[in-house]
């Protein structure tokens, strides 16, 4: 059984991953920032369930966005087990708005945490999976990381950005044992919604009227579907993750979903489609939303 490292697992697909993992037999390390204060209601419903059922899962305080923290989770792990096989970077925020309206710290942040966290935790870990010369790196994208929606410009750079530096890690890990994947959720239910940040250059929003509302909108759109009867169930994505640990190394070749949704075999990636969705439905609700 592995030994798997996840971030941000105080709700969504990170902790719907932790719990599928563990009741596989493999040993878990869920990592969360403020473990002890904003998630610790979090960190203890994991630790409660865990010892119900009879999991190995352990909860370590660790931001992406602070190296040393990382550098210091990594360490423990590796005292207690001495190495690591899997780390699937899950850990993200999402912001909703008109591009302008952002300040240029908060883009800042967005990619700090999106796209510069991955890369933190990765400079992390990779010395001791190239070592062992085995290793799996699975990065939780979106389909934004191959679309664009608008009021989504810093997320979507995020996720673009994330995806080219874990398809380059793909290439240039190539004979060292390790694999760099990608997984794709559409949309799903989580915390990125309602814990979205919104612009806060109010002055700027202003000389757009009318379109100034387009974040509440989008925030309108996705919470009226996430709580139809059409819903999708976010133990999909955490299912896939599950099927891509199982495969053997050399053989984790998933499609993607481009422009459209339309799906083709460009690189070892996995898109999970909600509810068993078509590519045609999901041209649907994306049509929808850029109908405002």
């Amino acid at each position: 059984m592995a030994i798997v490292l996840i971030t941000g697992t105080s709700s969504g697909i990170g902790r719907l991953t932790a719990e599928t993992l563990a009741r596989e037999g493999h040993t878990v390390y869920a990592t969360m920032r403020d473990r002890n204060s904003r998630n610790r209601d979090a960190a203890d419903g994991i630790l409660r369930l865990a010892k119900e059922q009879g999991l190995a899962i352990r909860v370590l305080d660790m931001d992406v966005k602070d190296e040393s923290a990382i550098q210091g989770a990594v360490g423990e792990i590796l005292r207690e087990t001495s190495r690591i096989d899997i780390v699937v970077n899950n850990a993200g925020l999402m912001s909703i708005g008109l591009a302008e309206g952002f300040t240029e710290a908060q883009a800042a942040h967005q990619m700090d945490v999106n796209f510069l966290g991955p890369v933190r935790v990765c400079r992390a870990v990779l010395p001791h999976l190239r070592a062992q010369r085995a290793g799996l790196l699975i990065h939780v994208t979106s389909i934004v990381g191959r679309l664009l929606f608008p009021g989504c410009a810093f997320y979507c750079a995020s996720k673009f950005a994330h995806e080219a530096y874990a398809e380059v890690l793909h290439y240039e890990l190539k004979g060292t044992g390790v694999e760099s994947v990608i997984v794709e959720p559409g949309p799903y239910p989580s915390r990125l919604l309602p814990n979205s940040p919104a612009p806060e250059d109010v002055e700027r929003l202003a000389g757009y009227g009318d379109l100034a509302a387009l974040r509440d909108r989008f925030v309108r759109h996705f919470s009226d579907f996430f709580s139809s009867p059409s819903a999708p169930d976010t133990r999909e994505v955490a299912d896939g993750i599950l099927r891509l640990v199982q495969l053997p190394p050399g053989t984790r070749h998933f499609t993607v979903c481009r422009r459209g949704f339309r799906r083709k075999r460009i690189k070892p990636a996995y898109c999970p489609a909600p509810g068993g969705s078509t590519p045609r439905t999901w041209a649907r609700i994306h049509d929808s939303f850029c109908s405002y």
